[in-house]
């Protein structure tokens, strides 16, 4: 799997998100080996986007396709400034509801001193599940020098902030002490509270 992630600084969030529900319906049926978009604004014009595709080569191929060129040249005239772009194979994709579902999109990125260490633990963790029925999956993106993001849905934000209050067990407790003793600098935090999400019908 391949993923590309735009980063950007927006100022009127409702217009990307007709310009993103545009994409979806007009470009979308094309686009040859999408698997799926995520995105969204956060409340202070953080803007999010994340788009998986099942190779490299295929999203190079979208990429050059002429209405995808096109569309992007309208889309960037509506960010504040340049945009940041990062790409990855390194994707694993945890889904045990129906991720298009969610109603609360939560974004985390951060860096670790030990990749390798910090995937498995995270193996290793227990599961959550039955604890923490508002998750309805993530997808986890590893990056270069240990840099990593993580997309994690939720059926709502109401119901993940009910979750993130409950009592952890020791075991998934440990784990986040480990991760945390991995961790280069404090992660960072995007809360899309109107995601937008789109999969191949």
């Amino acid at each position: 799997m391949f993923v590309q992630i735009i980063r950007a600084k927006v100022s009127d969030p409702g217009a990307v998100d007709g310009t993103f529900n545009r994409w979806s319906k007009e470009l979308a049926p094309g686009a040859k080996g999408w698997l799926g978009t995520t995105g969204g604004v956060t409340d202070d014009g953080q803007l999010f986007i994340m788009v998986r595709f099942d190779s490299p080569e295929a999203a190079r191929a979208n990429s050059e396709r002429p209405e995808q060129d096109r569309f992007w040249s309208e889309t960037s005239k509506q960010f504040d400034g340049e945009a940041i772009f990062q790409e990855s194979t390194d994707v694993t994709v945890d889904a045990v509801g129906d991720l298009d579902s969610a109603g609360f999109v939560q974004v985390m990125t951060g860096q670790v001193s030990d990749p390798d260490r910090a995937k498995q633990i995270m193996a290793e963790q227990p599961d959550m599940r039955a604890l923490r029925p508002d998750v309805l999956g993530d997808v986890s993106i590893g990056h270069e020098d240990g840099k990593w993001t993580m997309v994690i849905y939720f059926t709502s934000e109401a119901q993940a902030r009910e979750g993130e209050a409950k009592q952890m067990p020791p075991e998934a407790l440990e784990a986040m002490e480990q991760m945390q003793s991995l961790s280069v600098g404090q992660p960072e935090f995007l809360d899309l509270r109107t995601p937008w999400l789109a999969s191949p019908e």
